[in-house]
This record gives C-alpha cells, sequence and structure tokens, in this order.
C-alpha cells in the first residue's frame, strides 16, 4: 500500500480523503514539506518527494512575508523530488491588492530559477486525489521516457521507395520512375546498362554507377 507522511499540522479533510483512496498515512511533526513520499528511481534507489501544499491565500501571505522562497530552497535542498500545491479556486490576481506581474514573477522564478513542479487543485479533495495519485504512481514500476517520437511503421512501398532513394544521385522523382519501370529491387539490381538508361534522367554516367555499386564485392 501506497504511503504518505503528513505533517500534523496538515488540513485534516485531506487525511480522511487519502484514506478513502487507499494510501496508509503516517503522521509527524514535519520541519521541511507538508507531506512526504518515498519511491525508487529506474535505478532502483531511494528517492524521496517533498511537497509543499499552499492555499492561495498562504501563497500570497508567503509572498508577502517572503517565506515562500526560503521555504522552496530548503524545500529543494532536502528532497531529491520537490514539488508545490497551489489550492484554491478563488482568482488569486484578486484576493489583495497585489500587482499582477508580481505574482506572475514569483511563479515563474519557482518554475524556472528554481525548477520545482507546480500543480494547482480546486480544494482539500481535489489536493488528496493528487497526492494519492502521485503516491500510487510512484510504487509502480517506472520505464524509461522514450523522446524520440513512434514512427508509424512503413508501408512495403515506402520501404521500397526508402531504399532506392538511398542510392547515389537518386532522388524521389528519379526513385518512382526506376520502380515504375522496373516494378521490384530486385529487378532494378539485376538490369543491365542499357536498360537502366531508358528511365528518363538516368544517363550514361549515372547507369554505370548504379551498376557499380549493384556488382562490386563488399571488403571489410
Amino acid at each position: 500500500m501506497p504511503n504518505i507522511i503528513i505533517d500534523n499540522r496538515e488540513n485534516k479533510n485531506i487525511i480522511k480523503e487519502l484514506i478513502k483512496e487507499g494510501i496508509e498515512v503516517e503522521r509527524k511533526q514535519l520541519d521541511i514539506a507538508d507531506f512526504i513520499i518515498q519511491t525508487k528511481n529506474l535505478n532502483n534507489l531511494v528517492q524521496t518527494v517533498g511537497i509543499e501544499r499552499k492555499t492561495t491565500e498562504d501563497l500570497l501571505n508567503s509572498i508577502i512575508d517572503k517565506r515562500i522562497i526560503n521555504q522552496l530552497i530548503v524545500l529543494k535542498e532536502n528532497f531529491d523530488l520537490p514539488l508545490l500545491i497551489i489550492e484554491g479556486e478563488d482568482n488569486i490576481y484578486t484576493i489583495r491588492n497585489f500587482h499582477p506581474n508580481s505574482i506572475r514573477g514569483i511563479i515563474s522564478t519557482i518554475a524556472l530559477d528554481f525548477q520545482i513542479p507546480i500543480i494547482h487543485t480546486k480544494n482539500y479533495r481535489d489536493t488528496a486525489k493528487y497526492l494519492a495519485l502521485i503516491a500510487k504512481r510512484l510504487e509502480k514500476q517506472r520505464k524509461p521516457l522514450s523522446l524520440v517520437p513512434k514512427r508509424k511503421p512503413l508501408t512495403p512501398k515506402e520501404k521500397q521507395f526508402y531504399i532506392v532513394e538511398s542510392l547515389p544521385g537518386i532522388g524521389p522523382t528519379i526513385a518512382k520512375s526506376l520502380l515504375k519501370e522496373f516494378k521490384s529491387i530486385k529487378n532494378l539490381v539485376n538490369a543491365s546498362e542499357k536498360e537502366l538508361k531508358k528511365v528518363e534522367k538516368i544517363g550514361k554516367i549515372k547507369a554505370k554507377e548504379l551498376k557499380n555499386i549493384f556488382e562490386e564485392e563488399f571488403k571489410d
């Protein structure tokens, strides 16, 4: 069962919601972070996730007294994976007499300078569901993420074009002409220089070059 360590001072309703979600809750007096989740990285080494929760009102208060910066510095220094949850549906720009750019500046600093991910939640129930989801996801064995987009497999026709276009001096137009003339790569390879020269834009020099490639022995 996934486990989350929760600060004693945290909202008790969140604890109740986490238990409903099947999360084992351990309450402690935490000096840093509001929630702690332990997981393992792809190399099977233990990593600790430290999560700070702020309501929109709390966030603005912590901006005024500059507490948010110190809290996030400590969070980043003490946890492998720091995370900030901002909770509340109130319009953060209208709660206080704050210039919107001040709020945008702090949020940009958190995301870019501190490189701490930010999750916005509606209320304590939404926060609990996010925490439960994170805990359950981190408990599962993870695989490396591929940044290479998955390509749709090539059709036989596309593979034929790919092979013929890879020949020196052969572009898409000539490749199409060669395949239309010889119908298959096997027929193309077995064609004589005279037969190759019949294809538009295949002159004497190019025909000879192709035959040399097809017939020359590979030397290791």
